[in-house]
């Protein structure tokens, strides 16, 4: 694989994470439990938005085809993103979303943080940047999840039930191909598998602290990254996110 081609998958990876899931939390918005929690999880779409136009605007440019973030958000069809399966999962409860969102922060920091020592500079730059707001948000989405799964008896039994849902979905954050070798042969990102360990140290602690057990399984469902399977819940998520730009194409703000 071309070492540029490489570079845009990857960067692709990361943006579609966070748009992805940002328009996932964006739905709460105004449906959420307590108005705190409304304005907590606005801000956190918000963040991850954000970090969708560092990453998507870098993709454009490395693609060098005079695209622009908007165009790779607005004008590509499922089966080209590349975005893992976990974050497209839907919102269900308000356990369910915090869950999702503590398993994916977990990976994210680290991710994020291997990556400030990424060869590329403008790669390096957006991860420093994108970290302030992911620690921030694991520390959230951690504290919750606690408070949750040692709380009452149906807290509990919700929580349980949204990790044994969403676990099967974790394992795809540290699969490997030829994307992720040409990434670390450059010197621009880690092996995925290498940050499993951390991983796993990190969200036992916090689980083993909310009394929720890990399944005890190492089944992972797979495709996302490299788009040759993505769950019927993205399609109906990018009909709703993409329908204003695609109907109006030539409108500007």
């Amino acid at each position: 694989m071309a070492e540029t081609d490489a570079f845009m998958q990857f960067l692709l990876r990361m943006g579609d994470n966070t748009l992805i899931l940002g328009h996932r939390v964006s739905e709460w918005c105004g449906h959420a439990p307590v108005l705190e929690e409304d304005i907590a999880l606005a801000n956190t779409a918000l963040d991850l938005i954000g970090q969708t136009q560092m990453w998507l605007g870098l993709a454009a440019e490395v693609q060098g085809e005079g695209r622009t973030a908007d165009d790779l958000a607005f004008r590509r069809d499922v089966w080209d993103f590349r975005n893992v399966l976990l974050v497209e999962m839907p919102n269900g409860d308000f356990g369910q979303t915090l869950m999702r969102q503590f398993l994916f922060d977990a990976w994210h920091s680290i991710l994020l943080n291997r990556l400030q020592s990424s060869t590329d500079t403008r790669v390096a730059a957006i991860a420093e940047k994108a970290l302030k707001e992911v620690t921030y948000h694991l520390e959230r989405s951690g504290d919750t999840v606690i408070g949750l799964g040692d709380g009452t008896e149906e807290s509990h039994q919700r929580m349980q039930a949204a990790l044994d849902y969403l676990w099967p979905y974790v394992g795809e954050m540290f699969a490997s191909d030829a994307v992720d070798v040409a990434m670390v042969d450059t010197g621009i990102a880690p092996d995925p598998a290498s940050l499993h360990s951390a991983y796993d140290q990190l969200t036992g602690r916090i689980l083993s602290e909310a009394t929720l057990t890990v399944p005890d399984t190492s089944f992972a469902h797979k495709g996302g990254r490299d788009g040759r399977m993505h769950t019927e819940h993205l399609g109906h998520l990018l009909t709703q996110m993409q329908w204003l730009p695609r109907a109006y194409p030539d409108a500007v703000w």
